[in-house]
């Protein structure tokens, strides 16, 4: 798994360089900045899981740098780094959407708790896919929560089925991905709870099974796409 990236922005180039060192050392990739409009450039620049931004910083400060990000994007974890003590800047950093604040001086270990903290909670936030329900898959109709696949052209019983938890939760995934790659790796630490041989040759069964589910729609196709993982492929949609 990638390490999280984290941008800093400490105008104390010293204190800067030290908690940058002490949070590689602890496996994230730090950026740091030395005042706001290169902390701004910067932001632009990569892709962050976590801001921290010292409060009082020449050219820009740290609560003017978190508003402008806030525009951009609303979820960014930040917390702020700040030597005052004052309950209105307390105030004023959370109502900008600080996610913690912690004054100076600081024990380190305090700080790598709270960012450890911070990213468990926005890495485990729902994602927009996990709250769709329902799927049109090709010629069926896929209801995750009742686990029932249906053959939407047909009306009898037997064009209905009835999947196991597991097999709902693979269909879902390859619903979710449909027409990309859904990573073998993935799926397996999702659903089996890990990657491994034995996992592995069990969601191989469970994919011969959907396939068999799948077949009475010829536009359909579950694809093994080697050495990364399988592609949901609906014919029709993929051409358009």
């Amino acid at each position: 798994m990638a390490n999280s990236k984290i941008l800093l922005v400490e105008d104390d180039q010293n204190f800067g360089d030290v908690l940058r060192s002490y949070l590689e050392i602890h496996d994230y990739d730090v950026t740091l900045a030395t005042d706001g409009l290169l902390g701004l450039e910067m932001y632009k620049k990569g892709e962050f899981n976590l801001c921290i931004f010292d409060v009082m910083m020449p050219k820009k400060d740290g609560f003017t740098l978190a508003k402008e990000i806030r525009e951009q994007d609303q979820d960014i974890p930040i917390i702020f780094l700040t030597a005052k003590t004052m309950k209105n800047d307390v105030l004023q950093g959370f109502k900008i959407g600080a996610d913690d604040y912690i004054t100076k001086p600081f024990n380190s270990e305090e700080l790598l708790y709270r960012i450890q903290a911070i990213l468990k909670r926005s890495q485990t936030k729902a994602d927009p896919k996990e709250e769709i329900k329902e799927f049109h898959i090709g010629k069926y109709h896929f209801n995750y929560p009742l686990r029932i696949l249906t053959y939407d052209p047909g009306s009898k019983e037997e064009d209905k089925n009835k999947l196991s938890p597991k097999e709902a939760q693979l269909l879902r995934m390859f619903a979710q991905y449909k027409n990309d790659i859904l990573p073998r790796s993935e799926a397996l630490t999702k659903i089996w709870g890990e990657d491994n041989y034995f996992t592995a040759r069990s969601m191989d069964v469970f994919v011969t099974k959907l396939r068999k589910y799948l077949s009475k729609d010829d536009n359909i196709e579950i694809v093994n796409i080697h050495g990364n993982g399988f592609q949901l492929l609906i014919k029709s949609e993929a051409e358009i």
